[in-house]
């Protein structure tokens, strides 16, 4: 492990400093920082403009096999990819997931995120049978330990198959008969987990699919039954669907269905959150949650601009993930949340650049529970390293980068203090290209899906 980090220039919070140099612990933690130094022998040197690192606060692995599969025009909406999603995760096996999702995570680094919030729910065999010792799981697991990526694995309930409605025979895999059933699983991971990883990268927390997904009287259950100290994540509002049917069905809104249930509060992630009203917009502020916006996710699936100003200005935190990786790029999530909010209100400037990296990097790492990143004391030592000479960034200014950077500008990921990538290449896994196209070309052949043309494909 080295003991020291030194950056040419580091921006945090919007202020720029020059020959920054952090003392790090062995567990990979700032232990202290100086400004306007030379790095000493044995130094890891950062050139370039130096930022912290993203934390990614949703993702699905298995969907970035999706990627440019799902674009058949027409009749194109979020339930038709929902569809080709199905067929995705009926073709998964633990060895098959871990491969995928080893290149995803590989992806993610050499991107620049450092951490991810794993939203899973393929637990078991497609009939509904369980696999033993948790194998898809320790699988997620092992690839986050492989890519080196530190790993909330948000382990989901999912219940139903929509108000009132019963899994149906593709998401038999994703349940585990009752709220009872799933809390028991749940503890029993924990502790598989806590065995086998090192808490500092691999950890779990809790998920609730949708309000769709979970009745009622299971929301009840796992409102008394679940840990508090572990984060809750949950898909939120992501279409006006959802909503349409929970009104019919309870009467309220999912957000307002959560609140009676006395699950809104500060360890709760909403994911999505586009379609709120305005009360819902004042309950999860005062709740003082998370809000987790997928703006590329969004885009894709046209599900619509959520209202991330006024989350914001009502108290609630956003953070960005990049949900089914149609794009892994924090740069580009954090304009896209930016310029989706100027497309909404025709007004710049709705959220700074330091705002946007706090979105990316401090809200998404507390979403997981996780230390933030970063240049203080007490922060974990996970960086990205900027380059400010190529075609995007050249004249920018250094603390505006977020409204000129790609991940094609990282060059360099740290994780823990100790270098994971350069220049789109990880340091143990090579170019992610090659892992994900055989982790797709072996995903295919076990869904017997032709590898090329358009029709019928994942």
């Amino acid at each position: 492990m080295r003991t020291g980090v030194w950056c040419e220039h580091a921006v945090q919070d919007g202020r720029v400093e020059t020959g920054v140099r952090l003392s790090v612990d062995s567990a990979g933690i700032v232990a202290a920082v100086e400004s306007g130094t030379r790095p000493r022998p044995g130094d890891l040197v950062l050139n370039g403009v130096v930022f912290p690192a993203a934390s990614n606060a949703h993702s699905h692995a298995f969907h970035r096999v999706l990627r440019g599969r799902t674009h058949t025009g027409g009749a194109d909406s979020f339930w038709s990819w929902r569809q080709g999603m199905y067929r995705a995760a009926a073709a998964l096996t633990p060895e098959l997931y871990e491969e995928l999702a080893t290149a995803a995570y590989a992806e993610m680094v050499t991107a620049g995120y450092t951490s991810v919030a794993e939203f899973h729910y393929v637990h078991h065999r497609p009939d509904g049978s369980p696999y033993p010792g948790h194998a898809m799981e320790l699988a997620l697991g092992r690839a986050a330990r492989a890519a080196g990526i530190r790993l909330t694995l948000l382990d989901t309930c999912y219940l139903a198959g929509g108000f009132g409605k019963p899994l149906a025979e593709n998401q038999l895999r994703f349940g585990d008969g009752s709220a009872g059933a799933w809390l028991d699983r749940l503890k029993d991971l924990r502790h598989t987990v806590e065995s086998e990883f090192d808490p500092a990268y691999v950890t779990v927390g809790a998920a609730l699919h949708s309000v769709r997904a979970v009745p009622e009287d299971a929301l009840q259950a796992i409102a008394s039954g679940l840990d508090p100290d572990l984060p809750l994540h949950v898909h939120l509002s992501e279409q006006p669907a959802e909503n349409q049917d929970c009104l019919a069905a309870t009467g309220l809104t999912p957000a307002q269905l959560l609140h009676r249930y006395g699950l809104l509060g500060p360890r709760l992630t909403a994911v999505h959150a586009t379609h709120l009203t305005p009360e819902d917009v004042a309950l999860l502020g005062t709740a003082g949650a998370t809000v987790a916006m997928c703006p590329s996710t969004e885009a894709d699936l046209a599900d619509g601009i959520g209202p991330a100003a006024a989350l914001a200005d009502a108290g609630a935190r956003i953070a960005l993930g990049s949900d089914q990786h149609a794009v892994v790029d924090p740069w580009l999530e954090m304009r896209a949340l930016e310029y989706g909010e100027r497309l909404a209100s025709g007004v710049r400037g709705r959220f700074t650049p330091a705002d946007l990296h706090r979105a990316a990097s401090d809200a998404g790492a507390a979403a997981q529970g996780r230390r933030a990143p970063g240049f203080a004391p007490g922060r974990s030592c996970d960086l990205m390293a900027m380059d400010p000479g190529t075609a995007r960034t050249a004249g920018a200014g250094p603390a505006q980068l977020a409204l000129a950077a790609t991940a094609q500008d990282v060059a360099a990921v740290v994780v823990g203090g100790v270098l994971a990538a350069e220049r789109g290449r990880h340091l143990h896994l090579g170019d992610p290209g090659p892992l994900l196209a055989s982790a797709a070309a072996n995903l295919d052949a076990a869904a017997a899906v032709p590898a090329t043309g358009r029709e019928g494909r994942l």
